[in-house]
């Protein structure tokens, strides 16, 4: 069968690379946060693994996390690199193309897995997805913030993941899943999600409820609408100040006063 051909070094490598960039993302998202070391590498560890724990979770075999050196150290060597590094902390957007790599990695890796073990078309894809953003989603509630797949103000996320998902389901019932072809696959999540990034692509959302204060009011299409006002009968000319109205002298006292009111000598 042609999936066993990236069930071995390419997987494992492929592997290893996408923890790596995960966790670099996830310990630049500590050190953004101002985390200690522990703080750092928790986070690190956490967006390289998390995805791959669900997984095998989901599949019922032990994590390899757990079984392999190779991978419980790689994120721990991934945070502290990023924890030491002043110079690579000040390159924000090389953040951004790590987890693009992971993401579209961790899409092919996870539904190969999937299949691997016998599960169906629909559960392979939602696995692989699940794969690659199910760390990122743990790094961010450690963190307290919005993941990245539910925001609606980020570029393309969950769609990346889909297409790379997608493409391993597709090669994998037409029998050409192979060593090559799972990169490239990857590559394809990889690249969507960059142009995604370069273009400020966003997913489309309910126009309805863009507005939040859009289904608090209906108007019927029958009820008359008040005019607009006409700007251009307004009088540009300015308002003319009225006259000063001339102040009684209060120096002198009126006769008629004087007169009922004497005044003292």
């Amino acid at each position: 069968m042609p999936i066993h051909g990236t069930i071995g070094i390419v997987e494992y490598v492929m592997d290893l690379i996408g923890i790596l960039a995960f966790s670099l993302s996830g310990a630049f998202l500590g050190v953004r946060k101002d985390f200690d070391v522990f703080g750092v590498v928790i986070l690190a560890a956490a967006t390289g693994l998390g995805g791959g724990l669900f997984r095998d979770t989901v599949i019922g075999v032990q994590p390899v996390a757990f079984t392999d050196v190779g991978y419980f150290s790689t994120p721990i060597v991934g945070g502290l690199i990023v924890f030491l590094s002043a110079r690579l902390q000040r390159h924000e957007r090389a953040f951004d193309v790590f987890d693009a790599g992971a993401l579209g990695l961790f899409s092919v890796t996870g539904t190969t897995k999937a299949f691997a073990y016998g599960l169906n078309t629909p559960a392979s894809v939602t696995l692989g997805i699940a794969t690659a953003a199910g760390g990122g989603v743990i790094s961010c509630l450690l963190a307290m913030e919005l993941p990245s797949v539910l925001r609606a103000n980020r570029d393309h996320y969950a769609l990346p993941a889909l297409l790379g998902a997608g493409a391993v389901a597709v090669l994998h019932h037409c029998h050409t899943l192979n060593v090559w072809t799972a990169p490239a696959a990857a590559l394809g999540a990889f690249g969507l999600r960059m142009i995604a990034l370069r273009r400020s692509w966003r997913t489309p959302r309910s126009r309805f409820w863009h507005n939040p204060f859009a289904g608090m009011r209906h108007v019927p299409h029958h009820a008359p609408q008040p005019p607009e006002p006409d700007l251009t009968t307004l009088n540009p000319s300015p308002v003319a100040c009225p006259a000063r109205v001339p102040q009684p002298d209060m120096t002198t006292v009126p006769a008629e006063i004087t007169a009922v009111i004497p005044l003292p000598p």
